[in-house]
């Protein structure tokens, strides 16, 4: 390792994480952090000692002005301004787009519609969201101006339509309100606490309540998990009533050449939402990364093409009624799957082309073709243990129609490619059985029609602008192309017990799909749960409260402190 003086150390140790070791992390603006390696792909120095020699006596970046290192009371310095200026010439100077993945910026998006969520989370590359969940939080409270958490849209508000909009929305989410407390009592009273099965959260052990009712600890973990888990399955059920206009948070790490493509794709948009949320996030990003989104805007040829796309696909299939089909439908897929597969397992350990090895893996008999794909999947211990890169040389296609709930899950997927279809009401919607059984059909079927006929009414007037009355209920058409291994990881993780019914149903059907035309291969999904489950994320609740007791536990001080305070 590189040695530096005591001057040098002091110099360097307000902006690096250790001088010592040869993995180290960066405390310095993003933008400086961005031109730092940039200059460091082309430096035989190491990133320390050209930080020295080339960024710390900078008169232009003046991180001497930065004590004890970077930090976000720095933000408005000049030593920050001068980092940003300096960026933009190093960029010019030996960098490329590329260097712009190098640094990134945290923003949250509060009280927008899951229209605009969807829009964000359709980013797939360089950005991770996380959402407001509809599984732990009740819609049923209302904003400062006493009215639901719904998103008034500027044309429909200015529209003939705006009243029936008003009264539509408001319906629904009074029809949720009235019928959250009834559906908690339902689901505790359809499913009671002594007749759950119960798994010890440490052993794994099979036990019952009356079990539980013999140790203190046990019984407090099992009450507090089932009052959750029959909390969040009441809100499952019900979430079949929330428009797409409801308001969510989400926020959102991307690094600066995703958050630059995606502001240039909400500038393009249609929607008025999309435009206003791309102003925003540019100006938070302007504070935080400049240099890396100063060139966001919109794209005429994003939204010319759109628009084009979108009159051509119209014209062409005008007079096309919609067929029926099924929710699940495998439109395509690779032959000589198994080969495939196989000759990749084989590539990394051998000196042949991978034509050679495909051309001798087709000689094989099937006893030996099995038998590589058994040692390459078999030691598959849990779902965590990844099956290897051999099986993205399979893809497969599907066709999908499910609710606009369901939706929302499976769209988080990054490694795949997806295109959907606009929120729509003519695809019909889904009755959660629990709607049923307590009793609430004949409102849920009202709060449906009467969504589906101001749909229709809108979408005369306003297509777009339309998707924002659609219930999660209705289906949404959608298609996933996927390769073999990104198909295990949505398998296993989506078939999980504490899984949404509705998702693990579409999962569950992709993948008897792909067994009926690749039967070998079904072994690749070791983990996946064909079962079905009431209340099926007790246990994960369970193991949840084991885990926090740990947190809350009095060697443990602060966390102890926080319960209490919580409690």
């Amino acid at each position: 390792m590189e040695d530096f003086s005591p001057a040098e150390q002091q110099s360097l140790a307000p902006f690096f994480t250790n001088l010592t070791e040869p993995v180290f992390g960066l405390s310095l603006p993003q933008e400086v952090a961005g031109a730092l390696f940039s200059r460091y792909s082309r430096s035989a120095k190491s990133l320390r000692r050209i930080f020295l020699d080339e960024f710390l006596g900078n008169a232009d970046l003046l991180l001497q002005q930065l004590p004890g290192g970077f930090s976000l009371g720095a933000d408005q310095s000049a030593a920050l301004k001068k980092a940003r200026d300096f960026y933009d010439r190093v960029l010019v100077g030996y960098g490329d787009d590329s260097v712009a993945q190098l640094g990134g910026a945290h923003v949250a998006c509060e009280q927008i519609s899951n229209v605009a969520a969807k829009l964000l989370e359709d980013a797939r590359i360089g950005i991770a969201p996380l959402e407001k969940s509809t599984r732990y939080v009740r819609f049923d409270t209302k904003e400062a101006n006493g009215d639901y958490l719904f998103h008034k849209e500027p044309k429909i508000m200015a529209s003939r339509h705006r009243e029936a909009y008003l009264s539509v929305m408001r319906l629904l989410f009074a029809t949720y309100a009235a019928e959250i407390e009834p559906m908690i009592a339902f689901v505790r009273e359809s499913l009671p606490i002594e007749t759950v099965e119960w798994k010890h959260p440490q052993t794994g052990e099979p036990l019952t309540y009356k079990d539980a009712l013999k140790d203190e600890q046990l019984r407090r973990w099992a009450e507090t998990a089932y009052r959750s888990t029959v909390r969040a399955q009441a809100c499952d059920v019900l979430r079949a009533y929330l428009p797409a206009a409801t308001l969510t948070n989400v926020g959102i790490f991307g690094v600066g050449q995703a958050f630059e493509h995606l502001l240039n794709k909400l500038y393009s948009h249609e929607l008025a939402e999309a435009q206003a949320l791309a102003s925003g996030i540019h100006t938070a990003l302007n504070v935080l990364i400049p240099s890396f989104v100063k060139r966001a805007r919109r794209n005429e040829y994003l939204a010319e093409t759109h628009t084009a796309a979108r009159a051509l696909s119209l014209q062409t299939v005008a007079c096309t009624p919609v067929a029926s089909s099924q929710p699940v439908t495998l439109v395509d897929y690779d032959a000589e799957a198994e080969e495939k597969i196989v000759a990749a397992i084989l590539y990394p350990h051998v000196r042949h082309s991978l034509t050679q090895l495909r051309t001798a893996v087709t000689g094989m008999s099937a006893e030996q073709r099995g038998q590589i794909l058994d040692e390459y999947l078999q030691r598959r211990r849990q779902r965590r243990d990844k099956p290897g890169r051999a099986l993205e040389q399979v893809y497969y296609t599907f066709d999908i129609v499910g609710n606009l709930g369901l939706y929302r899950d499976l769209q988080r997927h990054r490694i795949l490619t997806q295109e959907r279809q606009d929120f729509t009401t003519v695809h019909g919607y889904d009755t959660p059985p629990e709607i049923e059984a307590a009793g609430f059909q004949s409102a849920f079927a009202h709060g449906m029609e009467q969504a589906a006929r101001l749909y229709e009414q809108i979408y005369g007037d306003l297509p777009l602008e339309a998707q924002y009355v659609v219930p999660f209920a209705y289906r949404v058409r959608w298609y996933m192309k996927l390769n073999l291994r990104e198909a295990v990881h949505i398998g296993e993780l989506r078939t999980m017990p504490q899984g949404h019914p509705d998702y693990r149903l579409i999962v569950q059907a992709m993948w008897k799909q792909i067994s009926a035309v690749h039967p070998t291969l079904v072994r690749s999904a070791k983990f996946i749960d064909w079962n079905t489950y009431r209340l099926g994320r007790l246990q994960s609740e369970m193991r949840s409260e084991y885990k926090k007791s740990g947190v809350r536990s009095p060697e443990s001080g602060v966390g102890g402190q926080q319960d209490k305070a919580g409690q």
